[in-house]
């Protein structure tokens, strides 16, 4: 009568009872690995973080020295500047001396717009966009803050 019954059932194979208790201990090994690779995920976060907080140190550091160049050089650009009108004004458009006071004092807005410039660049690094942008993925923060205005725009423009 045990063919009519149908084959009896390893206990190895899916749907026997004891199946429940190797079922468990593959959810529990999942739920390891899970943690074992969101703490990996949490530490590239955390070595992330870490590296964007040091270039935006180093970032800060040279953009404070360019405005420091941009500010000592905009001053003499200033003074140099004054000077050439006041020696336009004194030797009666005697173009020699204040020309070549003008010509210096143009070298020096060219310089402060450079260092202007570079310490704008360097600012760039202080946003901390990688992290920003990586935060976002993960669904933490509300991102870089500009993308909300092109969709308030877009929306506005849908209307």
């Amino acid at each position: 009568m045990t063919e009519e019954s149908g084959p009896e059932r390893d206990p190895e194979t899916p749907g026997a009872p004891g199946d429940l208790l190797g079922a468990f201990r593959d959810v529990g090994a999942a739920g390891r690995s899970g943690f074992a690779a969101a703490k990996h995920v949490g530490e590239a976060l955390r070595a992330l973080v870490a590296a964007d907080i040091a270039l935006a140190r180093s970032a800060l550091g040279r953009a404070l020295a360019f405005t420091a160049v941009a500010i000592v050089f905009g001053v003499s650009a200033w003074l140099l500047l004054m000077a050439a009108l006041v020696a336009v004004l004194g030797a009666a458009m005697q173009w020699s001396w204040p020309l070549a006071l003008s010509v210096v004092a143009l070298a020096n807005v060219a310089v402060t717009a450079w260092a202007g410039w570079r310490a704008i660049s360097y600012f760039e690094h202080t946003r901390m966009k990688a992290t920003r942008r990586q935060l976002a993925q993960l669904g933490i923060g509300d991102g870089d803050g500009d993308n909300e205005d092109v969709a308030d725009g877009d929306e506005a423009t849908r209307s």
